[in-house]
């Protein structure tokens, strides 16, 4: 973990000079030295009294960098398709993804599946029907759903213009076949 080049660079974002740590927290001057050299690793309760001091919950220090936030620009989306539908992957991180899905009129996901994970629908345009088992609902713009995605599923759009669904697949393995 590289926690003291995370609290510099904090402290230097700050504009929060060593001496002004060291006053607000108790510190020695040479022991955040250290810490920020990533010479010594302070205790929790340490970790908590400099999480205080620079205003910045304790959990954000702990994290390893490609746990960090991570943005997708739009025009770094990728696309695919699949059964006649448009399929702009919005984002993926660990177990999570998002996709943004086109369905002309007509079109489905295809044969009902099921895979592992827990799934949740926006429409955002349009009307759709969902089914899951023996539920079946029809939904409009504004609508939501979620299922546990291990039950075989199905979303078709049955309006006369195209639907756009905003999915999001959780899965805890990561693996996840839903398109």
């Amino acid at each position: 973990m590289d926690i003291g080049s995370k609290i510099r660079a904090i402290r230097n974002r700050k504009k929060i000079t060593i001496a002004q740590m060291c006053e607000g927290t108790g510190l020695s001057k040479g022991f955040i030295s250290n810490v920020e050299n990533n010479n010594t690793s302070p205790s929790i309760q340490t970790l908590q009294t400099i999480s205080s001091f620079l205003r910045v919950p304790l959990p954000y220090l702990l994290l390893e960098k490609e746990q960090h936030m991570r943005v997708v620009r739009r025009a770094e989306r990728s696309f695919s398709t699949h059964n006649n539908l448009k399929i702009e992957h919005v984002t993926s991180k660990g177990g999570l993804r998002m996709m943004l899905v086109e369905f002309p009129p007509g079109a489905s996901m295809g044969e009902a599946n099921a895979h592992e994970g827990e799934e949740c629908h926006l429409v955002l345009e349009g009307k759709v029907l969902a089914e899951q088992g023996e539920d079946s609902m029809i939904l409009e713009e504004g609508d939501s759903f979620s299922w546990n995605a291990s039950v075989p599923h199905f979303v078709k759009n049955i309006g006369d213009k195209k639907a756009v669904v905003l999915i999001s697949v959780y899965s805890d393995t990561g693996l996840h076949d839903v398109f």
